[in-house]
Protein backbone atom coordinates (compact mmCIF):
# COMPACT_ATOMS: atom_id res chain seq x y z
CA UNK A 1 0.00 0.00 0.00
CA UNK A 2 3.02 2.47 0.31
CA UNK A 3 3.31 2.48 -3.00
CA UNK A 4 -0.49 2.52 -3.76
CA UNK A 5 -2.60 5.65 -4.81
CA UNK A 6 -5.11 6.59 -2.19
CA UNK A 7 -8.22 5.63 -2.92
CA UNK A 8 -11.81 6.14 -1.68
CA UNK A 9 -12.22 2.09 -1.04
CA UNK A 10 -9.36 2.85 1.62
CA UNK A 11 -10.70 5.59 3.34
CA UNK A 12 -14.05 3.03 3.49
CA UNK A 13 -11.61 0.27 4.81
CA UNK A 14 -10.62 2.89 7.29
CA UNK A 15 -14.34 3.74 8.60
CA UNK A 16 -15.18 0.32 8.90
CA UNK A 17 -12.96 -1.25 10.53
CA UNK A 18 -11.62 1.48 12.76
CA UNK A 19 -15.20 2.71 13.16
CA UNK A 20 -14.68 2.20 17.46
CA UNK A 21 -11.26 4.08 17.23
CA UNK A 22 -12.83 6.99 15.25
CA UNK A 23 -16.03 7.37 17.65
CA UNK A 24 -13.94 7.45 20.90
CA UNK A 25 -11.17 10.10 19.36
CA UNK A 26 -13.96 12.02 17.67
CA UNK A 27 -16.04 12.10 21.25
CA UNK A 28 -12.78 13.29 22.55
CA UNK A 29 -12.40 15.77 20.35
CA UNK A 30 -15.98 16.91 20.82
CA UNK A 31 -14.61 17.46 24.68
CA UNK A 32 -11.69 19.00 23.94
CA UNK A 33 -13.39 21.39 21.92
CA UNK A 34 -16.34 21.92 24.84
CA UNK A 35 -12.95 22.90 27.41
CA UNK A 36 -11.68 25.34 24.61
CA UNK A 37 -15.17 26.75 24.78
CA UNK A 38 -15.58 26.80 28.69
CA UNK A 39 -11.83 28.70 28.34
CA UNK A 40 -13.36 31.59 26.31
CA UNK A 41 -16.64 33.05 27.28
CA UNK A 42 -19.32 33.95 24.73
CA UNK A 43 -19.42 37.08 22.82
CA UNK A 44 -21.84 38.94 21.42
CA UNK A 45 -21.65 41.42 18.77
CA UNK A 46 -23.70 44.30 17.95
CA UNK A 47 -23.65 47.06 15.15
CA UNK A 48 -24.39 50.61 14.67
CA UNK A 49 -24.23 52.57 11.05
CA UNK A 50 -23.29 55.87 10.71
CA UNK A 51 -24.87 58.00 7.43
CA UNK A 52 -21.96 60.22 5.66
CA UNK A 53 -24.27 62.65 3.60
CA UNK A 54 -22.89 64.30 0.29
CA UNK A 55 -20.56 62.61 -1.83
CA UNK A 56 -17.56 60.88 -0.63
CA UNK A 57 -14.55 59.41 -1.98
CA UNK A 58 -13.58 55.67 -1.18
CA UNK A 59 -10.23 57.08 0.55
CA UNK A 60 -12.26 59.26 2.13
CA UNK A 61 -14.36 56.91 3.90
CA UNK A 62 -11.43 54.53 4.32
CA UNK A 63 -10.00 57.31 6.34
CA UNK A 64 -13.89 57.58 8.26
CA UNK A 65 -13.19 53.76 9.01
CA UNK A 66 -9.82 54.35 10.43
CA UNK A 67 -11.04 56.83 12.75
CA UNK A 68 -13.91 54.91 13.87
CA UNK A 69 -11.11 52.77 15.90
CA UNK A 70 -8.61 55.07 16.20
CA UNK A 71 -7.77 55.94 20.02
CA UNK A 72 -8.86 59.36 19.73
CA UNK A 73 -12.46 57.33 19.23
CA UNK A 74 -12.23 54.56 21.15
CA UNK A 75 -10.16 56.21 24.76
CA UNK A 76 -13.65 58.74 24.69
CA UNK A 77 -16.19 56.01 24.38
CA UNK A 78 -14.08 53.95 27.55
CA UNK A 79 -14.40 57.07 29.51
CA UNK A 80 -17.81 57.49 29.10
CA UNK A 81 -18.51 53.75 29.67
CA UNK A 82 -16.92 53.37 32.68
CA UNK A 83 -15.94 49.97 32.64
CA UNK A 84 -13.94 48.13 35.32
CA UNK A 85 -11.20 46.45 33.35
CA UNK A 86 -11.77 47.32 30.34
CA UNK A 87 -9.20 50.57 29.13
CA UNK A 88 -9.27 52.23 25.44
CA UNK A 89 -6.21 49.48 24.32
CA UNK A 90 -8.22 46.65 25.55
CA UNK A 91 -11.48 48.18 24.04
CA UNK A 92 -9.93 48.37 20.71
CA UNK A 93 -9.37 45.17 20.17
CA UNK A 94 -13.30 44.26 20.70
CA UNK A 95 -14.23 47.17 17.80
CA UNK A 96 -14.39 47.32 14.31
CA UNK A 97 -15.76 49.56 11.35
CA UNK A 98 -16.45 48.81 8.12
CA UNK A 99 -17.26 50.31 4.86
CA UNK A 100 -20.81 49.75 3.28
CA UNK A 101 -22.78 50.73 0.27
CA UNK A 102 -24.98 53.89 0.78
CA UNK A 103 -21.88 56.18 2.34
CA UNK A 104 -22.10 53.87 5.06
CA UNK A 105 -19.90 53.20 8.15
CA UNK A 106 -20.93 49.98 10.39
CA UNK A 107 -19.45 50.40 13.30
CA UNK A 108 -19.18 46.70 15.80
CA UNK A 109 -18.88 46.25 19.12
CA UNK A 110 -18.01 43.12 20.77
CA UNK A 111 -18.75 42.15 24.86
CA UNK A 112 -19.58 39.28 26.64
CA UNK A 113 -23.31 40.06 26.92
CA UNK A 114 -25.78 41.44 24.39
CA UNK A 115 -26.67 44.93 26.56
CA UNK A 116 -23.17 45.86 26.86
CA UNK A 117 -22.63 44.94 23.06
CA UNK A 118 -24.47 47.18 22.20
CA UNK A 119 -23.85 50.07 24.59
CA UNK A 120 -20.33 49.77 23.08
CA UNK A 121 -20.95 49.73 19.55
CA UNK A 122 -23.64 52.76 20.02
CA UNK A 123 -21.40 54.92 21.83
CA UNK A 124 -18.54 54.56 19.90
CA UNK A 125 -20.72 55.74 16.81
CA UNK A 126 -21.70 58.70 18.93
CA UNK A 127 -18.14 59.58 19.57
CA UNK A 128 -17.39 59.20 16.35
CA UNK A 129 -19.14 61.48 14.92
CA UNK A 130 -18.60 63.96 17.69
CA UNK A 131 -14.72 63.39 16.89
CA UNK A 132 -15.57 63.52 12.80
CA UNK A 133 -17.19 67.04 13.50
CA UNK A 134 -14.85 68.43 15.92
CA UNK A 135 -12.26 67.78 13.64
CA UNK A 136 -14.29 69.02 10.80
CA UNK A 137 -15.24 72.54 12.69
CA UNK A 138 -11.72 73.26 13.58
CA UNK A 139 -10.89 72.75 10.02
CA UNK A 140 -13.30 75.32 8.64
CA UNK A 141 -12.86 77.79 11.67
CA UNK A 142 -9.56 77.84 10.91
CA UNK A 143 -10.14 78.66 7.49
CA UNK A 144 -12.84 80.70 8.04
CA UNK A 145 -10.39 82.89 9.99
CA UNK A 146 -8.07 83.73 7.63
CA UNK A 147 -10.65 84.56 4.98
CA UNK A 148 -12.38 86.98 7.33
CA UNK A 149 -9.19 88.74 8.00
CA UNK A 150 -8.02 89.01 4.50
CA UNK A 151 -11.66 90.53 3.56
CA UNK A 152 -12.02 92.47 6.48
CA UNK A 153 -7.82 94.25 5.68
CA UNK A 154 -10.17 94.44 1.83
CA UNK A 155 -12.98 96.52 3.38
CA UNK A 156 -10.80 98.49 5.30
CA UNK A 157 -8.55 99.20 2.44
CA UNK A 158 -12.11 100.10 0.29
CA UNK A 159 -13.32 102.14 3.33
CA UNK A 160 -10.35 104.64 3.04
CA UNK A 161 -10.40 104.94 -0.74
CA UNK A 162 -14.10 105.77 -0.33
CA UNK A 163 -13.01 108.39 2.16
CA UNK A 164 -10.64 109.92 -0.77
CA UNK A 165 -13.13 110.01 -2.98
CA UNK A 166 -15.80 111.73 -0.80
CA UNK A 167 -12.84 114.52 0.38
CA UNK A 168 -11.82 114.99 -3.44
CA UNK A 169 -15.47 115.97 -4.41
CA UNK A 170 -16.41 119.20 -5.09
CA UNK A 171 -18.15 119.90 -1.24
CA UNK A 172 -21.55 120.74 -2.40
CA UNK A 173 -21.26 122.78 -5.19
CA UNK A 174 -23.11 120.87 -7.42
CA UNK A 175 -26.06 118.48 -7.61
CA UNK A 176 -23.88 116.06 -9.50
CA UNK A 177 -21.15 116.17 -6.31
CA UNK A 178 -23.77 116.33 -3.59
CA UNK A 179 -25.20 112.48 -5.44
CA UNK A 180 -21.86 111.27 -5.33
CA UNK A 181 -20.81 112.00 -1.70
CA UNK A 182 -23.96 110.55 -0.96
CA UNK A 183 -23.86 107.01 -2.96
CA UNK A 184 -20.32 106.76 -1.22
CA UNK A 185 -21.92 107.27 1.96
CA UNK A 186 -24.32 104.31 1.23
CA UNK A 187 -21.37 102.39 0.19
CA UNK A 188 -19.85 102.22 3.07
CA UNK A 189 -22.49 101.36 5.24
CA UNK A 190 -23.59 98.59 3.05
CA UNK A 191 -19.42 97.70 3.67
CA UNK A 192 -19.94 97.93 7.72
CA UNK A 193 -23.31 95.96 7.73
CA UNK A 194 -21.64 93.31 5.19
CA UNK A 195 -18.42 92.82 7.39
CA UNK A 196 -20.80 92.64 10.90
CA UNK A 197 -22.68 90.21 9.07
CA UNK A 198 -19.84 88.47 8.53
CA UNK A 199 -18.30 87.86 11.90
CA UNK A 200 -22.15 86.74 13.49
CA UNK A 201 -21.57 83.77 10.64
CA UNK A 202 -20.84 80.56 12.04
CA UNK A 203 -17.29 79.40 11.06
CA UNK A 204 -17.85 75.52 11.75
CA UNK A 205 -20.96 75.91 8.46
CA UNK A 206 -19.12 73.77 6.55
CA UNK A 207 -18.33 70.76 8.76
CA UNK A 208 -19.28 66.95 7.89
CA UNK A 209 -23.00 66.54 9.16
CA UNK A 210 -22.56 62.93 10.03
CA UNK A 211 -25.82 60.61 11.54
CA UNK A 212 -26.21 57.88 13.66
CA UNK A 213 -28.76 56.07 11.79
CA UNK A 214 -30.59 54.69 15.12
CA UNK A 215 -29.26 52.60 18.18
CA UNK A 216 -28.15 49.38 17.78
CA UNK A 217 -29.67 46.06 17.83
CA UNK A 218 -29.64 44.09 20.67
CA UNK A 219 -27.63 40.43 19.46
CA UNK A 220 -29.45 37.03 19.97
CA UNK A 221 -27.08 34.96 19.29
CA UNK A 222 -23.17 34.44 19.94
CA UNK A 223 -20.44 35.73 18.14
CA UNK A 224 -18.64 32.97 16.08
CA UNK A 225 -16.81 31.22 17.23
CA UNK A 226 -19.97 29.63 19.42
CA UNK A 227 -19.43 26.41 21.90
CA UNK A 228 -21.55 24.64 19.08
CA UNK A 229 -18.98 25.34 16.35
CA UNK A 230 -15.65 24.68 18.41
CA UNK A 231 -17.35 21.56 19.62
CA UNK A 232 -17.96 20.55 16.25
CA UNK A 233 -14.64 21.42 15.32
CA UNK A 234 -12.59 19.67 17.72
CA UNK A 235 -14.66 16.61 16.97
CA UNK A 236 -14.03 16.83 13.11
CA UNK A 237 -10.16 17.92 13.65
CA UNK A 238 -9.74 14.52 16.02
CA UNK A 239 -11.48 12.41 13.28
CA UNK A 240 -9.40 13.63 10.08
CA UNK A 241 -6.27 13.56 12.19
CA UNK A 242 -6.99 10.01 12.85
CA UNK A 243 -7.67 8.87 9.44
CA UNK A 244 -4.59 10.96 8.11
CA UNK A 245 -2.67 9.24 10.66
CA UNK A 246 -4.01 5.88 9.37
CA UNK A 247 -3.35 7.21 5.58
CA UNK A 248 0.16 8.09 6.92
CA UNK A 249 1.44 5.13 8.82
CA UNK A 250 0.43 2.67 5.60
CA UNK A 251 2.37 5.34 3.01
CA UNK A 252 5.20 4.63 5.42
CA UNK A 253 4.88 1.22 6.06
CA UNK A 254 7.77 -1.19 4.51
CA UNK A 255 7.01 -4.85 5.56
CA UNK A 256 7.35 -6.96 2.77
CA UNK A 257 4.47 -8.27 1.07
CA UNK A 258 5.42 -10.06 -1.62
CA UNK A 259 7.26 -13.79 -1.65
CA UNK A 260 10.71 -12.70 -3.01
CA UNK A 261 11.07 -10.19 -0.36
CA UNK A 262 9.53 -12.69 2.16
CA UNK A 263 11.75 -15.42 1.24
CA UNK A 264 14.81 -12.96 1.05
CA UNK A 265 13.97 -11.83 4.46
CA UNK A 266 14.40 -15.26 5.77
CA UNK A 267 17.24 -16.19 3.52
CA UNK A 268 14.91 -19.62 2.40
CA UNK A 269 12.82 -20.53 -0.48
CA UNK A 270 9.17 -19.88 -1.00
CA UNK A 271 7.12 -23.38 -1.14
CA UNK A 272 4.06 -22.02 -1.51
CA UNK A 273 1.15 -19.98 -0.31
CA UNK A 274 -1.92 -21.46 1.31
CA UNK A 275 -5.34 -20.85 1.92
CA UNK A 276 -6.96 -19.96 5.53
CA UNK A 277 -10.82 -19.95 5.74
CA UNK A 278 -10.85 -16.28 7.66
CA UNK A 279 -13.02 -15.96 10.97
CA UNK A 280 -13.70 -13.01 13.16
CA UNK A 281 -10.29 -12.12 15.15
CA UNK A 282 -8.00 -14.32 12.16
CA UNK A 283 -5.72 -11.32 12.24
CA UNK A 284 -5.69 -10.00 16.03
CA UNK A 285 -2.25 -10.69 17.95
CA UNK A 286 -2.44 -12.33 21.16
CA UNK A 287 -1.84 -11.08 24.61
CA UNK A 288 -3.25 -10.72 27.58
CA UNK A 289 -4.11 -8.16 30.33
CA UNK A 290 -5.52 -4.77 30.34
CA UNK A 291 -3.74 -3.32 27.10
CA UNK A 292 -4.78 -5.98 25.41
CA UNK A 293 -8.31 -5.84 26.16
CA UNK A 294 -8.60 -2.03 25.67
CA UNK A 295 -6.94 -3.10 22.08
CA UNK A 296 -10.05 -4.95 22.01
CA UNK A 297 -12.39 -2.27 23.21
CA UNK A 298 -11.27 -0.56 20.29
CA UNK A 299 -10.69 -2.00 17.71
CA UNK A 300 -7.27 -1.98 16.93
CA UNK A 301 -6.34 -5.05 17.63
CA UNK A 302 -7.02 -6.29 13.88
CA UNK A 303 -5.00 -5.07 10.71
CA UNK A 304 -7.08 -2.64 8.84
CA UNK A 305 -4.64 -2.23 5.96
CA UNK A 306 -5.48 -6.16 4.63
CA UNK A 307 -7.56 -5.99 1.74
CA UNK A 308 -10.97 -7.82 2.02
CA UNK A 309 -10.42 -11.54 1.97
CA UNK A 310 -11.15 -13.34 -1.50
CA UNK A 311 -13.53 -15.52 -2.10
CA UNK A 312 -11.49 -19.39 -2.63
CA UNK A 313 -12.64 -22.77 -3.66
CA UNK A 314 -13.86 -25.67 -1.36
CA UNK A 315 -11.77 -27.45 1.63
CA UNK A 316 -11.01 -29.91 -1.62
CA UNK A 317 -8.98 -27.08 -2.92
CA UNK A 318 -7.46 -25.74 -0.12
CA UNK A 319 -6.23 -29.36 0.89
CA UNK A 320 -5.11 -29.75 -2.63
CA UNK A 321 -2.77 -26.13 -2.07
CA UNK A 322 -1.48 -28.33 1.44
CA UNK A 323 -0.55 -31.46 -0.49
CA UNK A 324 1.34 -29.42 -2.87
CA UNK A 325 3.25 -27.81 -0.33
CA UNK A 326 3.91 -30.94 1.53
CA UNK A 327 5.10 -32.66 -1.76
CA UNK A 328 7.73 -30.41 -2.18
CA UNK A 329 8.58 -30.13 1.40
CA UNK A 330 9.18 -34.18 0.97
CA UNK A 331 11.54 -33.35 -2.48
CA UNK A 332 13.53 -31.06 -0.32
CA UNK A 333 14.11 -33.52 2.77
CA UNK A 334 17.04 -35.92 2.21
CA UNK A 335 15.01 -38.54 4.10
CA UNK A 336 11.76 -39.31 6.51
CA UNK A 337 12.73 -36.57 9.18
CA UNK A 338 10.91 -34.03 11.40
CA UNK A 339 10.51 -30.48 10.38
CA UNK A 340 10.00 -27.98 13.31
CA UNK A 341 7.07 -25.55 12.04
CA UNK A 342 7.75 -22.04 12.88
CA UNK A 343 5.06 -19.76 13.53
CA UNK A 344 5.39 -16.07 15.06
CA UNK A 345 3.69 -15.22 18.03
CA UNK A 346 0.65 -13.34 16.89
CA UNK A 347 0.04 -14.08 13.80
CA UNK A 348 -3.15 -16.12 13.76
CA UNK A 349 -3.65 -16.54 10.58
CA UNK A 350 -0.47 -18.93 10.17
CA UNK A 351 -0.40 -20.41 13.33
CA UNK A 352 -4.10 -21.73 11.75
CA UNK A 353 -2.23 -22.25 8.39
CA UNK A 354 0.25 -24.51 10.03
CA UNK A 355 -2.32 -26.61 12.03
CA UNK A 356 -3.66 -27.41 9.22
CA UNK A 357 -0.34 -28.13 7.51
CA UNK A 358 0.37 -30.71 10.58
CA UNK A 359 -2.99 -32.35 10.13
CA UNK A 360 -2.43 -32.90 6.33
CA UNK A 361 1.31 -34.07 6.79
CA UNK A 362 -0.47 -36.87 9.33
CA UNK A 363 1.81 -38.37 12.09
CA UNK A 364 4.82 -40.97 12.65
CA UNK A 365 3.92 -44.32 11.40
CA UNK A 366 5.86 -45.64 14.44
CA UNK A 367 3.87 -43.54 16.94
CA UNK A 368 6.33 -40.86 17.86
CA UNK A 369 5.87 -37.26 17.78
CA UNK A 370 3.90 -35.52 14.53
CA UNK A 371 6.43 -35.76 11.93
CA UNK A 372 6.10 -31.31 11.51
CA UNK A 373 5.92 -29.91 15.22
CA UNK A 374 4.74 -26.44 15.14
CA UNK A 375 6.50 -24.33 18.04
CA UNK A 376 5.47 -20.25 18.48
CA UNK A 377 8.94 -17.46 18.37
CA UNK A 378 8.16 -14.10 19.41
CA UNK A 379 9.75 -11.67 17.30
CA UNK A 380 10.82 -10.05 20.10
CA UNK A 381 13.34 -12.04 21.35
CA UNK A 382 13.45 -14.99 18.85
CA UNK A 383 14.44 -18.37 20.97
CA UNK A 384 14.35 -21.83 18.79
CA UNK A 385 14.71 -25.13 20.22
CA UNK A 386 17.80 -26.33 19.76
CA UNK A 387 18.20 -29.56 17.45
CA UNK A 388 17.30 -32.74 18.40
CA UNK A 389 16.61 -35.25 15.48
CA UNK A 390 14.49 -32.10 13.24
CA UNK A 391 15.73 -31.69 9.81
CA UNK A 392 15.29 -28.03 9.47
CA UNK A 393 12.48 -25.41 10.23
CA UNK A 394 10.19 -24.57 8.28
CA UNK A 395 8.76 -20.90 8.51
CA UNK A 396 4.79 -20.41 8.07
CA UNK A 397 3.47 -16.52 8.12
CA UNK A 398 1.21 -14.20 6.50
CA UNK A 399 1.94 -11.62 4.46
CA UNK A 400 2.85 -7.89 5.22
CA UNK A 401 2.58 -8.67 9.35
CA UNK A 402 6.42 -8.25 10.02
CA UNK A 403 8.89 -6.09 9.29
CA UNK A 404 12.26 -7.48 7.16
CA UNK A 405 14.22 -7.15 10.65
CA UNK A 406 12.06 -9.05 12.40
CA UNK A 407 11.73 -12.12 10.08
CA UNK A 408 15.85 -11.66 10.39
CA UNK A 409 15.74 -12.15 13.70
CA UNK A 410 13.68 -15.42 13.42
CA UNK A 411 16.06 -16.65 10.62
CA UNK A 412 19.11 -16.13 12.66
CA UNK A 413 17.14 -17.73 15.77
CA UNK A 414 17.16 -20.82 13.32
CA UNK A 415 20.49 -20.23 12.73
CA UNK A 416 21.85 -20.17 16.95
CA UNK A 417 19.50 -23.57 17.50
CA UNK A 418 21.53 -25.23 14.27
CA UNK A 419 18.66 -25.28 12.40
CA UNK A 420 18.42 -24.75 8.57
CA UNK A 421 15.55 -22.52 6.85
CA UNK A 422 14.18 -25.36 4.75
CA UNK A 423 11.65 -23.38 3.03
CA UNK A 424 8.72 -20.40 3.70
CA UNK A 425 5.26 -20.82 3.39
CA UNK A 426 2.73 -18.06 3.14
CA UNK A 427 -0.26 -17.90 4.52
CA UNK A 428 -3.71 -15.95 3.52
CA UNK A 429 -7.00 -15.21 4.86
CA UNK A 430 -9.93 -16.33 2.10
CA UNK A 431 -13.70 -16.42 2.40
CA UNK A 432 -14.75 -20.43 2.72
CA UNK A 433 -17.34 -21.69 0.10
CA UNK A 434 -19.61 -24.64 0.80
CA UNK A 435 -17.64 -28.18 0.15
CA UNK A 436 -18.45 -29.85 -2.84
CA UNK A 437 -19.64 -33.14 -2.88
CA UNK A 438 -18.28 -34.54 -6.27
CA UNK A 439 -14.39 -34.57 -6.75
CA UNK A 440 -13.21 -34.70 -3.11
CA UNK A 441 -10.19 -36.88 -1.78
CA UNK A 442 -11.33 -39.37 0.33
CA UNK A 443 -10.85 -39.04 3.94
CA UNK A 444 -8.80 -42.05 4.46
CA UNK A 445 -6.12 -41.21 1.96
CA UNK A 446 -2.18 -41.29 2.80
CA UNK A 447 -0.58 -38.34 4.71
CA UNK A 448 0.99 -36.05 2.26
CA UNK A 449 4.60 -36.19 3.92
CA UNK A 450 5.63 -39.29 5.93
CA UNK A 451 8.24 -41.45 7.21
CA UNK A 452 8.38 -44.84 4.88
CA UNK A 453 8.65 -44.74 0.89
CA UNK A 454 5.49 -45.94 0.23
CA UNK A 455 3.65 -42.79 1.65
CA UNK A 456 6.27 -40.82 0.24
CA UNK A 457 5.89 -42.01 -3.35
CA UNK A 458 2.14 -40.84 -2.93
CA UNK A 459 3.04 -37.81 -1.98
CA UNK A 460 5.01 -36.99 -4.81
CA UNK A 461 1.87 -38.66 -7.25
CA UNK A 462 0.26 -35.44 -5.29
CA UNK A 463 2.71 -32.99 -6.30
CA UNK A 464 3.04 -34.09 -10.09
CA UNK A 465 -0.65 -34.84 -10.61
CA UNK A 466 -1.32 -30.80 -9.01
CA UNK A 467 1.78 -28.83 -9.34
CA UNK A 468 0.79 -26.87 -12.19
CA UNK A 469 -1.66 -24.17 -12.09
CA UNK A 470 -0.81 -22.81 -8.71
CA UNK A 471 -1.18 -18.75 -7.86
CA UNK A 472 1.49 -17.20 -6.00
Amino acid sequence: MSDDTIRLVTIGRILRRRRRLLTVLTVVGALVGYGVSALFPPRYTASASVLLPGQWEERELLTQVEMATSSAVVDRAAAALGWTGLGGGELRERVSAQAADGNIITVSGTADTPERAQRLSDRVARELVAFAARVSGDSAESEAAKGTEALRRKVAETDRRITDLAQAADPGRTVESVQARTSLAKLRTSLEEAMKKLERADPASGRANMVVMGPAARPTAEAPPTRVQLIAAGALLFFLLTVVGHLAAARVNRRPRTEPEIAAALGSTLLGTVDVPGERGAHRPGGHGSRARVRGLLGVDTRWDLPTPRASGDEADRRIRYRRVCARLQDRLPGPRRLLVLVVDGDEIARRAAGLLVAEAGSDPSGGDPVLRVVEVSVDRPMVPDRDAEAGALVVLSAGSWTAEELAGVAGACADGGHEVVGVVLACAVRARPARSAGRPPESAAPALAVHGGTSGHASGHASGHGTGEPV
